[in-house]
């Protein structure tokens, strides 16, 4: 009798091409907050990386962060005191900003 070990590479077995369930969405938090490259997290679950934003967005499963902080402090106890818990940020990246032209003056 053999059995596999799954490594967090892997991708999760006999599941449908890009579909993320809320258990996956709190696997992807968790993922997140131990900083596995986001390369990765692609790799294994073969989505579009915008899924993995709405879930960091919280606008998909949005109640699953919370369910992985649960887990991740059950997991990781000693982590928790260096993790940030929050929702992803959006960085604006206009160049449109007025007060920038000060700078040439």
């Amino acid at each position: 009798m053999t059995s596999t070990l799954l490594l967090p590479t892997d991708p999760p077995p006999t599941k449908p091409h890009g579909v993320i369930t809320e258990t996956d969405a709190v696997d992807i938090w968790i993922a997140r907050w131990l900083r596995v490259r986001r390369i990765e997290i692609l790799r294994r679950y073969d989505c579009d990386p915008r899924r993995l934003y709405e879930i960091w967005e919280g606008r998909r499963f949005p109640e699953s962060r919370e369910r992985a902080r649960k887990v991740f402090e059950a997991r990781y106890p000693e982590l928790i005191d260096r993790i940030d818990f929050g929702n992803h940020r959006v960085i604006p990246r206009s160049n449109n900003a007025p007060g920038q032209l000060n700078l040439f003056d």
